[in-house]
């Protein structure tokens, strides 16, 4: 009798424990997908897969501030010119003067590395520096990292370290939990469409990545030192939802800082 009743006292405290947690539910929620738009449609019309979808330009309106005109190898300032390369960091401080922000106005042609001993400069400096779309209306503040500063952010132990990877074939979008997968997952997260930069998806991106990592607050662009200055501001104008509504409140932008 005393052998039953303490049989039946282990099989009711053996029901009652509560059974622990599986190791899976411990594992950190994993990163959303992203489908170009019309990537599901089948033969109907293989041209729409091409085509670049619409998509609104938003930003910040364009500050009173210094303007810095840069063409070919040259930077411009008001009416003084002088050489991008040898760049005289105290000239140009002469130049700026006690205006508070500094505003980037690339050519279509200048690229992020002819453009480096300038930012290095302005960071040396800590300018508070705005980027111009290309469209003339719009233009973006942005934090100048070299590669060590980058490489510090990076170190951060905090969630989400958002990159826009601006390569020659589109966007790569990579997180502090790798990338985020596109149409297809050998090539960027937002591939060129018919030749051209696709901020519409990339904004969709951005977007989704906000959700997962709602705690966030900064990302950075880092665009392929080929690339045109005026094709970085271009694509700046993804991580706007509506006009001054950023998806992430502060953006970085890494470039080389030359040596010596």
């Amino acid at each position: 009798m005393k052998l039953s009743r303490a049989l039946a006292l282990a099989l009711l405290a053996g029901c009652t424990e509560k059974k622990a947690e599986p190791l899976s539910s411990l594992a950190p929620k994993p990163l959303p997908t992203l489908e170009v738009a019309g990537s599901d449609a089948r033969d109907a019309d293989r041209e729409a897969l091409h085509r670049v979808e619409a998509a609104p330009v938003y930003g910040e309106k364009v500050p009173r501030a210094t303007r810095l005109e840069l063409s070919e190898d040259s930077l411009r300032v008001g009416s003084e010119a002088m050489p991008i390369d040898g760049l005289d960091a105290a000239r140009l401080a002469g130049a700026l003067g006690k205006e508070a922000v500094v505003l980037i106005a690339p050519d279509s042609e200048f690229y992020l590395a002819r453009a480096a001993p300038l930012l290095a400069a302005l960071e040396d400096a800590r300018a508070e520096v705005q980027l111009l779309h290309p469209g003339g209306e719009v233009a973006y503040p942005v934090a100048l990292f070299d590669e060590p500063r980058f490489q510090a952010w990076l170190d951060e132990v905090k969630a989400g370290k958002i990159r826009v990877i601006q390569r020659a074939d589109g966007f790569e979008l990579q997180t502090g939990m790798g990338k985020l997968a596109g149409p297809d997952p050998n090539g960027p997260s937002v591939p060129l469409r018919g030749g051209k930069l696709d901020i519409a998806t990339l904004r969709r991106g951005l977007q989704k990545l906000k959700g997962r990592f709602d705690t966030a607050e900064d990302m950075c662009f880092v665009p392929s030192f080929g690339t045109e200055l005026a094709k970085v501001a271009e694509a700046m104008s993804a991580n706007y939802q509506a006009m001054g509504q950023p998806i992430f409140e502060q953006t970085c932008l890494v470039y080389p800082r030359p040596r010596g």
